[in-house]
């Protein structure tokens, strides 16, 4: 039984690394906002955009996809 629960968590560790590798291969943005308001009046407003990648591929896609950070400076 503890074999078995080894070869489970060597499996799982592929695939969460194999899983991390293709997000930065990729690239993943992450966008929302976030409104905090009392009786119907909007006190604070937080926009939020992440992005998450590799730095070989913030190069490719280039500062207009980025938000205008550039990778490497």
């Amino acid at each position: 039984m503890d074999n078995a629960g080894s070869a489970y968590a060597r499996e799982r560790q592929i695939t969460l690394l194999e899983t991390l590798d293709r997000l930065l291969n990729k690239g993943v943005v992450v966008a929302g906002d976030v409104t905090l308001s009392v009786a119907d009046v909007d006190l604070i407003y937080v926009g939020l955009r992440l992005l998450i990648s590799s730095v070989e591929t913030a190069r490719e896609w280039g500062p207009s996809k980025c938000g205008g950070v550039r990778a490497g400076e």
